[in-house]
């Protein structure tokens, strides 16, 4: 069975920073993808990062590129979003999902809240 625990989540003000964790397992042997997102009050969930769990590709929503860099330690399952320049608009729960399916993200974690202080 596998399980994705986020952590990392508070309070910054405006051009802070924080990084968020997303310990992962069970069967990890069999992820393709990790990537984060968000969904903000009212709204849908989007996507904002992910990188391959082998290799070095990375993608980014064009919302947080220069600004966030998500990076992975395959040893300890872990995967790492860390968030800089923060913005009021970047306020939502964040979500670490992992995909073994190319088509949709198969598993999801229980989300971590980001506030961001004007």
């Amino acid at each position: 069975q596998v399980q994705l625990v986020e952590s990392g989540g508070g309070l910054v003000q405006a051009g802070g920073s924080l990084r968020l964790s997303c310990a992962a397992s069970g069967r990890t042997f069999s992820f393709t993808t990790m990537g984060w997102f968000r969904q903000a009050p009212g709204k849908e969930r989007e996507f904002v990062a992910a990188i391959r769990w082998s290799g070095e590709n990375t993608y980014y929503a064009d919302s947080v590129r220069g600004r966030f860099t998500i990076s992975r330690d395959n040893a300890k399952r872990m995967v790492y979003l860390q968030m800089n320049s923060l913005k009021p608009e970047d306020t939502a729960v964040y979500y670490c999902g992992a995909r073994i399916d190319p088509s949709k993200y198969d598993y999801w974690g229980q989300g971590t809240q980001v506030t961001v202080s004007v």
